[in-house]
């Protein structure tokens, strides 16, 4: 069937208003940020002098208080954030309707849905106030992806190439997509887990980088999402790899070849397998078992990038020119 190409505009509007709205949920939760620790300070200034425990003057008519600026710029920020995700999403099931087919057929459609995994497990796991400041870390990553996206591996809308013409392709990619959008999850975890550890708990200091890790949420808790994350991503990434395998026996004639995706795929998960055991294993839970999570992520973005797109192999189908 012919490509709708009017369909196709839309999906691509769809995408770049996605990615102009991630960037504003960011400026608004970067203000939050910047505007909780002069909250702090106003409020610490105002009991010194007296003010909130003032009684009330005669006749006077207290209404209820104001919301801080910090936490109403962060009401505004999720309200818009749910409009990207929309858009996001929206931008994957145009794509799909446009080209009669499902939308990973290339880079551009893969990175997509990857990225809309990742914010969507943020949605499931940061939906309290006190884990707000997390998303500012979740945003830039997820906005760099789309960036490129939608530059160096954007594909115009286009029927795949013969040999993804299976119906191998929903289920196979599919998972292996969210499941590379859990690990950025679980990786940002990770990454944010060893920098609060830098911080100890009640430590007070002036330095941004400690006022920074002040807003985040203590170590131990980072630890808990990043493991939560991976005991999710790991089992799809798994089955995403076995299901490609059988996929290989039906396409080339054997399951497994070494070719340098299916070996780097591999590499991956026993790297993600390792942080499970190091994470249950006593004098490895901490910092090196992160560090093994931090890894698996190196390898899944060296996967995605270096192997599609430098070296030549049996899954080359990156969609680039």
């Amino acid at each position: 069937m012919p490509i709708n190409e009017t369909i196709a505009r839309y999906s691509d509007f769809s995408f770049k208003t996605a990615i102009v709205v991630y960037a504003l949920v960011l400026v608004l939760l970067i203000w939050q940020y910047a505007t909780a620790r002069s909250r702090q300070v106003a409020e610490r200034e105002l009991v010194s002098v007296g003010g909130p425990s003032d009684p009330a003057l005669p006749g006077r008519v207290v209404g209820p208080p104001e919301k801080p600026l910090s936490e109403r710029l962060g009401n505004m920020a999720f309200s818009v954030l749910v409009v990207a995700i929309v858009l996001h999403i929206g931008s994957i099931v145009l794509r799909g309707f446009a080209t009669h087919r499902f939308p990973l057929g290339n880079m551009y459609e893969f990175v997509t849905m990857a990225t809309a995994a990742a914010v969507l497990m943020g949605a499931l796991f940061l939906r309290e106030q006190k884990y707000r400041a997390m998303w500012v870390f979740l945003l830039v990553p997820v906005l760099i992806l789309l960036f490129l996206a939608g530059t160096i591996l954007y594909a115009d809308a286009a029927p795949v190439v013969p040999a993804l013409k299976s119906f191998w392709l929903p289920i196979h990619v599919t998972i292996v997509s969210i499941g590379s959008g859990v690990f950025l999850f679980a990786g940002v975890s990770s990454l944010l887990f060893l920098y609060r550890l830098r911080q100890p708990e009640g430590e007070e200091s002036s330095n941004i980088l400690g006022i920074i890790a002040r807003r985040l949420p203590d170590a131990r808790t980072l630890d808990r999402l990043a493991y939560k994350a991976t005991i999710i991503g790991f089992p799809l990434f798994g089955a995403g790899v076995i299901l490609g395998a059988i996929w290989a026996e039906a396409a080339w004639g054997r399951f497994w070849g070494w070719d340098p995706k299916e070996t780097c795929s591999f590499i991956a998960w026993v790297l993600y397998a390792a942080y499970l055991h190091a994470r249950a294993t006593s004098g490895w839970r901490d910092t090196k078992a992160a560090w093994i999570n931090v890894a698996g992520f190196v390898a899944m973005l060296f996967n995605l990038f270096i192997i599609n797109m430098v070296i030549s192999g049996l899954h080359s189908y990156a969609g680039l020119n």
